[in-house]
């Protein structure tokens, strides 16, 4: 192979690097939550998330909400959510701002928030901060 040929091989490696390294999708926004829930409710609130219910689904992901998950866990007889997902869009203040005026979002949590006990001092769901990220 000739000189000219190779640096040619590199020059068109290095430019393809380049073009998919602009393709790259950003990183993702992670969220954390925790709230509480009333032990009494818990069936009923599983049903509510089961994925026969589509609820509001769609919502999420219309505002970039993906890979949504709530665990729930009982701690000294009490029991919580976490909740996690991945925000993808580039305006996260704005699209909760449109997602809370859903009506529909309105209507789910309507249902939701009184089978909820919010931590103290918050109203809904405590965001969480990130101390550990696997990458």
């Amino acid at each position: 192979m000739t000189r000219a040929k190779r640096f040619g091989i590199v020059v068109l490696l290095g430019a393809t690097i380049s073009i998919l390294a602009g393709c790259a999708q950003p990183k993702a926004k992670r969220v954390g939550m925790v709230i509480g829930i009333r032990p009494d409710i818990i069936e009923e609130y599983k049903a509510l998330h089961a994925d026969s219910n589509p609820g509001v689904r769609d919502l999420l992901s219309k505002y970039h909400m993906h890979n949504f998950s709530i665990f729930l866990h009982e701690i000294d007889g009490k029991y919580y959510e976490f909740g996690y997902y991945e925000y993808t869009g580039d305006d996260y203040e704005g699209d909760m701002a449109k997602l809370s005026a859903e009506p529909r979002n309105k209507e789910w949590l309507s249902v939701c928030d009184p089978m909820q006990i919010p931590l103290k001092g918050y109203k809904s769901w405590a965001q969480m901060e990130e101390v550990y990220r696997n990458d």
